[in-house]
């Protein structure tokens, strides 16, 4: 699969053949590579021309020294666009995926034509807990979040019948270079959005899951009610709701972008 050399980063991607369908571009969580998006690809694939991406400091992209922000991960987005020749595009984001998402619509919404904000919010954790987890990688490894994350992103119900999906998780996280890592806690750190969101205009989709400890309902019921005309979608999920309940969500976002 193809690298993207780009002003600040090198960007692992895979970009779908069919030329003559509009360009979907699907944005990771904090932790994941693009195979995050492997349930829903096919379908998607269907009417859209997919690309999908590692962020920087994830996957099989460069890592630059942290920190990083989401401005800096929205740059990435709009620089791998223009090299492949994207104007304009779809656009679905989880959890950090989602903040990209949401700065795109704020800073560069003529580059828009649809947009999915899902497990997101305008503002994820505090200050206190990402420095927490921060410090934490530091001083006891990435290993430590790796066994973490599983009860962070599915049910305890998805993590007993999905063992296999459980330790890729936790495989993937621990095989990562930690500064990337905390590259990516700094950008969901230093995001907030609050008092913004509400001026996005591009047509939104908010994907929520209702056992979601990171981003919970209430953090997407805030986005819809702040973005005009944005719907509202909540999932029987936790924070990765496209995994755990991915019928469901590709049925649900597919429906949204297609109409």
């Amino acid at each position: 699969m193809p690298f993207a050399d780009l002003p600040n980063a090198r960007i692992h991607y895979t970009f779908s053949e069919n030329q003559n369908l509009p360009a979907l571009i699907l944005s990771n969580s904090l932790g994941a590579n693009f195979s995050l998006w492997d349930a829903q690809t096919p379908v998607f694939e269907s009417k859209f021309r997919v690309l999908r991406y590692d962020n920087r400091g994830h996957g099989a992209s460069s890592v630059p020294p942290p920190p990083y922000s989401v401005s800096d991960l929205t740059n990435d987005v709009l620089s791998l666009a223009d090299l492949l020749g994207i104007h304009r595009f779809y656009f679905c984001g989880l959890s950090v995926g989602g903040m990209v998402g949401m700065t795109l619509a704020l800073k560069s919404p003529e580059r828009l034509h649809k947009l999915a904000l899902c497990s997101t919010g305008a503002k994820i954790g505090t200050r206190e807990s990402w420095d927490s987890r921060i410090e934490m990688i530091r001083t006891k490894g990435i290993a430590e979040i790796a066994r973490a994350t599983p009860q962070r992103w599915f049910t305890p119900d998805f993590v007993v019948r999905s063992p296999e999906i459980v330790a890729a998780t936790v495989r993937n996280i621990e095989s990562m270079n930690p500064e990337g890592y905390i590259g990516g806690c700094c950008a969901v750190r230093d995001f907030d959005a609050q008092t913004t969101v509400s001026q996005i205009r591009v047509p939104t989709l908010v994907v929520s899951a209702t056992h979601d400890p990171a981003a919970p309902p209430a953090a997407g019921q805030f986005l819809a009610h702040q973005i005009p005309a944005a719907r509202y979608v909540e999932l029987n999920a936790s924070h990765v709701s496209n995994v755990e309940d991915a019928a469901n969500f590709t049925k649900t976002v597919f429906a949204f972008l297609t109409e």
